[in-house]
């Protein structure tokens, strides 16, 4: 019992499984009863139970689970963040577990030792280190194959114990920040200068200050509506090739969509006798035209879906 450093007026709780060996864990439970004393209690709980036995947060110091000699029990997420919840702050859990040597097996029974480590950590406990290690007796082997259903050669038991943390789980802390103002990094304001640029009511009223109608500084020419060539960049349409501005404003871009259009029209071939709007009937047997649907003059020829489909 020096082991797991339980001293009189502590809470412990003993967790045990269908595996647990009845004398041995009735010999353990007379052992932490002397060690607790009066003052202490001790528990004793089914695993497959303890998530329904609704134990208050906080309520032991010290959980040993699967200690009892003989006892094969594995601990599920679940369970280990039940004995995490459970444990007081800074209370200690300490567990005994076969686990599998092999790591290419992949068993969702049996956990390998750094698993089993990783899922106390997971759980929410701190200082997690294994303590022992030792092969099983045959009668954990037989054990193993009995309650777990599990047969493997490379199999070891493992005692592990974590801590829980010295805040619970939910706590809050206030933090401490500095109330020091600290400066905006504008620079400050002469106030003689901030009185000259100001102006009151009183100096509306005061002849002896000269006001500007912002009306007289506008000129008759200010007052006429600019001709859109002159506002036309200087780089404009220049060079070999005329490009609108993005965003263009100055009518370049609305100038060079209608050439376009012209050119448009003036690109596509021009009939000799007239009737090649008219349709195949009045096409001539070199009509560029041929084949196509009648139309009218100056207007681009296009074949709907359903043309498509019959051709």
């Amino acid at each position: 019992m020096a082991d797991f450093g339980i001293s009189a007026g502590q809470f412990v709780a003993v967790v045990w499984d269908k595996s647990s060996p009845m004398e041995a864990l009735k010999d353990l439970v007379d052992k932490l009863r002397a060690l607790t004393g009066d003052e202490g209690r001790v528990s004793v709980e089914n695993i497959n139970q303890l998530l329904q036995s609704a134990h208050k947060e906080s309520s032991f110091d010290i959980i040993l689970s699967g200690i009892i000699p003989g006892s094969t029990t594995l601990h599920s997420a679940e369970i280990l963040a039940e004995m995490a919840r459970i444990l007081r702050p800074s209370g200690c859990l300490f567990l005994k577990e076969p686990v599998e040597t092999a790591v290419a097996v992949n068993n969702s029974k049996v956990k390998t030792a750094s698993k089993l480590c990783s899922a106390l950590t997971l759980s929410g406990l701190v200082e997690v280190k294994e303590l022992q290690r030792k092969f099983l007796s045959p009668e954990e082997i037989q054990s193993v194959r009995e309650h777990l259903g599990y047969h493997s050669d490379g199999l070891l038991s493992v005692q592990i114990t974590g801590k829980k943390p010295d805040f619970e789980v939910g706590s809050s802390s206030q933090l401490k920040l500095s109330t020091t103002k600290k400066s905006s990094g504008k620079p400050a304001v002469d106030p003689a200068a901030a009185k000259l640029w100001t102006l009151s009511a009183n100096d509306m009223e005061d002849e002896s200050v000269d006001l500007i109608d912002s009306d007289e500084l506008l000129d008759p020419e200010d007052m006429k509506k600019p001709d859109p060539a002159s506002l036309r960049a200087a780089s404009c349409g220049e060079g070999k090739k005329r490009k609108a501005c993005k965003n263009c404003t100055c009518g370049l871009a609305e100038e060079l969509e209608r050439e376009k259009s012209r050119d448009q029209i003036s690109s596509q071939p021009k009939s000799a006798c007239g009737n090649c709007y008219l349709g195949d009937a009045f096409r001539c047997a070199s009509c560029p035209y041929l084949g196509m649907p009648a139309f009218r003059p100056g207007e681009k020829v296009l074949l709907s879906d359903s043309n498509l489909n019959d051709a």
